[in-house]
């Protein structure tokens, strides 16, 4: 009873203190098949899935408890806030209508439900077991119990494949990238809908299994099905120095947050080797998984454990003294004791003494992760609590953190820790542009792009950053500059924030991040110390077209040869820059890093300064080619969605509540405003400078024939000019994974569908059409419609990147 108070405390507090300031927080809920669409309102980021239930019931008039639903792949579960999700603004939900099923009796007995799941699973396997291999397929179930119970297991040939069952290998981890140690428990071979498509997406035997993998050092994961690209021999030989060259692709260890510390296994194509009478060194680029991303200039540490990659079928046929004698080493888990058994540590054992000892006895908090062992505890515990739930002292509360009704509101203990619980400013950071989450990402080409976003001309105008973010012109939301510190920059934004900043339109010098001390909650303050060619600075440095030189800087000779730069200029600049716009953000198009250099800043200390030119072939917004291309296109200013709206509901308060000779003066001046323009007479709009189609584009659509429909629909857009393309990315949305289709299947129903997500749900043993449920066949051939791929390359050119 305690605990369901105290619950319920939190739930209406969190949903006051946000009521105020989040009003306009909305989400929209979309059904399955896309036929009902509702918008939620008057909701905020701490609003429970439970609460959200309830007002999709009154919507859709759906019981909460035949609800499911999803949110990018992850099913919602009651307890969790939308924010646990990251649910943004206006993001759309989808709502699976559960089918009524007769009530089942619950067996509350643990002994009696063991005794019962022991029966049916015949196994002979704990209560544990069989829960956790309930959510793999029966062969996988059957496969993880056998190999739980002996360690040394013999190699099963299944008679497919490279690899047999108990055969230890190393995996990728798809997120990642990463290679880690494992062993095989299971093969299958995939279900082929027909021989064309086997051909097609399947070019060679062993790319038609599907390997059923357990990591060796995560068990928690279970097992884990795996593509054969992804599975490979154990790595076993070391490389010695003199064999390693320059264009050799091997497996070394890299921690791309960390460089110098030890992280996890990747490929890595070796860039270039030096060697001194005192040092070694190794340059490489790392291969982040098999979606072609990658670091470049890459410092390797760990030069003595550089593995060869082995051949299928190598591992027969190793000489003598080949293999490893020691296992892989990953990066430690825990970043203060380094995994070091002999120290203690309070952040990977007991909070309160550290010590790494009595596993068994450690309990785990539900709320701060952190374990403590039962007899550390005041009062002691004898033996581990039947609860599901456990907190510790520093996370349980008492009944004495109860509201009843008429007691003020309880300040929370994580809130007492904040630096707003002392600062003595009034304002409501809560109400900024910058706490507000993307309505919307950019993915029509990567994070990591180089040169223009398609869509979006040079003069394009913003009026908040968050929607440049949006437009994928400059993604973060504060910071100056977007890019990575072993790759280079892609964007940057001029909004006159550092005093050694100069303009003059199509060269400007710009100064790099750091230097300054912004504890306490401060956005900007006075320059308190020396800059550095780090993190920010360097990729922006890695842009030049030249060696990189981290004391002195570097000036290239044919500047026009470096990596492009996305440039955004703030309002904010208009008091040093007259290039500067008088409102918002504008895109300026794509400049080029000439020189970089350390000088003293007016501050008295060091700053890394820029040199960028532009180099574009769109005129500069400023010039009055760039004006007429402004108006052709009809570019203005861009604001969130409804902002305009509760803009002028503000007012409206405002002029209700004003004094009358304030809201006389109001009404005199919004007169003399509508007198600019002559009564009866709505404004004259500029026609918008048609989208123009290359040849070789009008052909590939024209070659589209199974999609002539909705290029038809598409091609009446050409006259709004960039937003055509807004246009063929509506049109041509995956349902499944919604973005732009990548190697599209056109089905029978004449609607287009990503190859992966077809696959997918055919491997999910649904062959219909995922967006209006046509019957396609288990033998389906999915060709892709290579006219349709080609004329979307065009259009978003770097999109498949990453897919």
């Amino acid at each position: 009873m305690l605990k369901e108070e105290i619950y319920f405390f939190f739930l209406s507090g969190s949903w006051l203190c946000c009521q105020h300031r989040a009003a306009a927080m909305w989400i929209q809920v979309r059904t399955m098949d896309g036929k009902e669409t509702h918008r939620v309102d008057s909701l905020s980021k701490l609003t429970k899935v439970d609460e959200l239930r309830l007002k999709i019931e009154e919507l859709f008039k759906v019981e909460p408890e035949r609800q499911r639903l999803f949110y990018r792949g992850k099913q919602m579960e009651d307890g969790h806030t939308i924010f646990d999700y990251n649910v943004g603004l206006n993001d759309i939900v989808q709502l699976l209508v559960r089918q009524k099923l007769p009530s089942v009796k619950v067996v509350k007995s643990r002994d009696k439900e063991a005794e019962l799941s022991d029966s049916d699973s015949g196994c002979g396997s704990t209560q544990s077991e069989c829960d956790k291999s309930s959510t793999h397929s029966e062969v996988e179930a059957q496969t993880a119990s056998n190999s739980a119970q002996t360690d040394t297991a013999e190699l099963i040939d299944p008679g497919f494949g490279f690899f047999k069952i108990n055969e230890l290998v190393d995996a990728r981890d798809l997120n990642m990238g990463a290679w880690f140690e494992a062993q095989i428990v299971n093969i299958t071979k995939t279900t082929k809908a027909s021989k064309e498509e086997a051909a097609e997406a399947h070019p060679s035997e062993e790319e038609e299994i599907l390997y059923h993998v357990k990591y060796e050092d995560y068990p928690e994961n279970g097992v884990i099905q795996l593509l054969a690209k992804d599975v490979r021999p154990r790595a076993r030989t070391v490389y010695q120095w003199h064999q390693l060259e320059p264009g050799m692709i091997v497996m070394l260890n890299y921690n791309p947050d960390d460089p110098k510390e030890r992280g996890y296994w990747y490929d890595a194509e070796i860039q270039r080797k030096r060697e001194t009478r005192t040092i070694r060194e190794i340059y490489a680029k790392i291969i982040l998984g098999d979606a072609g991303d990658s670091l470049n200039d890459c410092h390797i540490m760990f030069i003595t454990e550089i593995y060869k990659i082995e051949e299928h079928g190598s591992s027969a046929d190793a000489p003598a003294g080949s293999e490893s004698p020691l296992k892989r080493s990953n990066g430690p888990e825990c970043k203060l004791c380094k995994d070091d058994p002999k120290k203690n540590c309070r952040s990977c054992n007991c909070h309160i003494c550290g010590i790494k000892q009595d596993p068994d006895k450690q309990l785990l908090c539900d709320e701060c992760d952190m374990a403590y062992h039962i007899y550390c505890l005041n009062p002691p515990l004898t033996s581990i609590p039947e609860d599901e739930d456990w907190y510790c002292p520093g996370c349980r509360n008492d009944a004495s953190e109860v509201v009843l009704a008429g007691e003020k509101l309880k300040e929370s203990k994580k809130k007492s820790k904040m630096a707003s619980a002392t600062s003595s400013s009034q304002r409501d950071w809560g109400k900024g542009m910058a706490c507000v989450g993307r309505t919307k990402e950019c993915t029509i080409v990567p994070s990591n792009h180089y040169g223009p976003i398609p869509g979006v001309p040079v003069g394009s105008l913003w009026k908040f950053r968050v929607q440049v973010s949006e437009a994928g012109v400059h993604r973060p939301h504060v910071a100056g500059i977007h890019g990575r510190s072993n790759d280079g920059a892609y964007s940057l934004v001029l909004a006159g924030g550092y005093e050694d900043d100069v303009d003059d339109g199509n060269e400007f010098t710009y100064t790099g991040s750091g230097g300054r001390d912004l504890s306490g909650n401060k956005r900007t303050a006075e320059q308190s110390c020396d800059q550095t060619l780090t993190h920010m600075n360097r990729a922006l440095a890695l842009n030049c077209n030249v060696h990189l030189n981290d004391k002195n800087g570097a000036e290239s000779k044919n500047w026009k040869g470096g990596k492009p730069v996305r440039v955004v200029r703030n309002c904010k600049g208009r008091k040093h820059s007259k290039y500067s716009p008088e409102e918002g953000n504008r895109y300026d198009g794509i400049y080029k890093v000439v020189k970089y250099w350390p000088a003293k800043g007016k501050s008295g200390f060091l700053v890394w300064r820029y040199l960028l030119k532009r180099d574009d072939d769109e005129p500069a917004p400023w010039t009055r080619d760039g004006k007429e291309r402004i108006k052709k296109l009809g570019l203005t200013i861009q604001y969130p969605a409804g902002y305009q709206k509760e803009k002028e509901n503000k007012n409206e308060v405002e002029e209700e509540t004003a004094t009358p000779s304030k809201a006389k003066r109001k009404r005199n001046s919004q007169g003399s405003e509508s007198t600019k323009t002559s009564p009866g007479k709505t404004p004259k709009k500029m026609k918008v400078e048609v989208y123009k189609l290359s040849k070789e584009q009008k052909t590939l659509i024209k070659n589209d024939k199974l999609n002539k429909k909705l290029w038809d629909e598409a091609m009446e857009s050409l006259s709004l000019g960039p937003k055509f393309l807004n246009k063929v990315e509506e049109v041509f949305l995956c349902i499944c994974c919604q973005e732009v289709v990548f190697q599209p299947i056109t089905t029978e129903c004449q609607h287009n569908v990503c190859r992966e997500c077809l696959q997918r749900s055919f491997r999910a043993d649904v062959y219909t059409c995922p967006a209006c449920r046509h019957d396609l066949g288990k033998n389906y051939s999915m060709t892709v419609n290579k006219s349709l791929q080609d004329i979307l390359t065009q259009f978003f050119p770097g999109y498949s990147n990453g897919r």
